[in-house]
């Protein structure tokens, strides 16, 4: 039996863009869990961002090789070597153009300077991992005798995958295994693996990247959600039920498919207010992790890194004191305990937005308003916001004050008193540029508690950018 490579590229769709960075991660962990063997990542594009997300990532995956896309330039490949380098197993994809209009039209590079480019990118890519990928854009609309020479070139360079593309998804599927049959004719994979990503132009992209496997491709890349590409669901489920009449077999854990498949369904579609901050499917986690008195900074510091912190050095040592103390008095310390002390010791800056007033109106009959009014540097603003809530109008005040809109990454509430004067804690954490900053507010009116958590977040952000 063959086995047939699985590799998602759902995250690289336009349709992934209106995911979280938290939905992100719970997405990828969904996928890792299908034992997909190849999980596909964008480029780097904002560095900093960019890098942090893919950090993440590699920290998360426990069995798919993680795969991401670098410019062929060297900055670019070392960049995103840095970011990829510490996966359980890490992939460079270097992608380029072999179609006369992508070329020209497009990159603006005649095809020597395309084969030049690819080459030198596939050998400096190998330097740095021995799992290199070659992926030939829009190859069906190539001039064939070019597409065999850079592809047999990519792989004399060191490529151990390339992958052809119907971008324009104008194949059908017995053209496209005859396709497939020509470039096994022509060229000289060695050991390579030759894979394809079908586009679903004409609803097609299932049954091409089927025909593909039948003539000989060993990899496919299919999407959990598919956004005009093969859909893994279907190609795992036929493989399963027909594969072994052709020597063909996946990895995928069909057993748990449907499920899967479904939860992620539900991420792309769960309609959400298109001006509210709560637009990151906030989740509860399922598991929680605790913390005593002989856990050391190491240990206290890399939980920060899995709640999203990435901690200045003098804000670790204050953290960890705090933990100290707090260990000292119980038993245990759980990691929401942790992300409280985070909140209220890491990056304490002078406050750049302070709250004046608010007034907030809410009932049954109505959608809930804020009026807020924030001093900044001595001056005066206001902002009168409508939202799903006091809470979600209250942020949304903040928002248009501001001007900004930044991700917000979790939000928790809790009291710390008993009675009917109890008091309530708020912890905000909100995202940007890749890094997280968390707030917390403390008072007997929960709102309250929450506009102050939010500011605190948000002062943190102002102060750092500033810098």
């Amino acid at each position: 039996m063959s086995t047939i490579r699985i590799s998602d590229i759902t995250l690289k769709q336009k349709a992934a863009e209106i995911l979280s960075f938290k939905e992100k991660i719970e997405l990828v962990k969904l996928v890792d869990k299908l034992h997909v063997d190849v999980i596909e990542l964008t480029g780097i594009r904002q560095v900093k961002a960019d890098s942090l997300f893919i950090k993440t990532v590699c920290q998360t995956v426990s069995e798919s090789t993680i795969c991401v896309e670098a410019l062929p330039d060297k900055y670019n490949i070392d960049t995103t070597w840095k970011a990829l380098q510490n996966a359980h197993k890490a992939r460079l994809q270097i992608s380029a153009p072999v179609s006369l209009v992508q070329m020209e039209y497009l990159n603006h590079k005649k095809p020597e300077a395309v084969i030049k480019d690819v080459v030198e990118a596939v050998s400096y890519a190998k330097t740095l991992t021995d799992d290199v990928e070659f992926k030939a854009v829009d190859a069906t609309r190539s001039e064939k005798e070019f597409l065999y020479d850079i592809l047999n070139k990519a792989v004399d360079a060191g490529a151990t995958t390339v992958t052809v593309c119907d971008t324009a998804g104008n194949m059908l599927p017995q053209e496209f295994g005859a396709f497939i049959e020509e470039i096994h004719q022509n060229v000289d994979l060695k050991e390579c693996v030759l894979g394809v990503s079908c586009n679903d132009e004409m609803a097609m992209a299932d049954a091409c990247s089927v025909a593909a496997m039948i003539a000989g491709s060993k990899e496919v890349k299919v999407s959990i959600y598919p956004d005009g590409n093969a859909s893994l669901k279907n190609v795992a489920s036929i493989l399963q039920k027909k594969g072994s009449e052709y020597d063909l077999v996946s990895n995928i854990r069909t057993v748990e498919l449907k499920r899967i498949c479904e939860t992620a369904t539900r991420m792309f579609t769960d309609t959400r207010s298109k001006t509210s901050p709560f637009d990151t499917g906030v989740r509860e986690s399922g598991f929680e992790r605790y913390f005593t008195i002989n856990d050391d900074i190491t240990a206290i510091i890399k939980e920060t890194e899995k709640l999203g912190y990435d901690l200045m050095e003098e804000d670790q040592i204050r953290v960890y004191e705090e933990f100290k103390n707090i260990a000292a008095k119980k038993d245990q310390v759980s990691e929401k305990e942790i992300d409280a002390i985070v909140a209220s010791n890491a990056l304490q800056v002078p406050a750049t937005y302070e709250i004046e007033n608010y007034i907030i109106n809410c009932c049954n009959v109505f959608s809930a308003s804020a009026h807020l009014r924030l001093k900044k540097n001595g001056s005066l603003l206001e902002s009168v916001a409508i939202g799903d809530g006091p809470v979600d109008a209250a942020f949304l005040a903040v928002e248009q004050i501001v001007g900004m809109h930044y991700e917000l990454d979790d939000f928790q509430i809790r009291a710390v008193t008993e009675g009917r004067e109890a008091m309530g804690e708020t912890i905000v954490k909100l995202r940007s540029k890749g890094r997280i900053y968390s707030g917390r507010g403390l008072a007997t009116d929960i709102v309250g508690s929450s506009i102050s958590a939010y500011v605190n977040a948000l002062n943190k952000i102002v102060y750092e950018e500033a810098e």
